[in-house]
């Protein structure tokens, strides 16, 4: 399943706005909302999937 990115993005500023979490802690929340370790998976994967065309796997 591909990552929402929409959501991903949203997630990360209402935690970074709503709380004290750095923009990165922010995405590594948002990441791990979607099944991710943190946002470096994240971006990984979607950098994966956009070079190949295709889900990473």
């Amino acid at each position: 399943m591909a990552p929402d990115i929409a959501d991903f993005e949203e997630r990360a500023a209402l935690c970074e706005f709503e709380s004290d979490a750095t923009r990165a802690e922010a995405e590594d929340l948002a990441a791990q909302q979607q099944g991710f370790t943190d946002a470096e998976h994240y971006w990984g994967w979607l950098a994966d999937y956009v070079s190949r065309r295709s889900f990473p796997g």
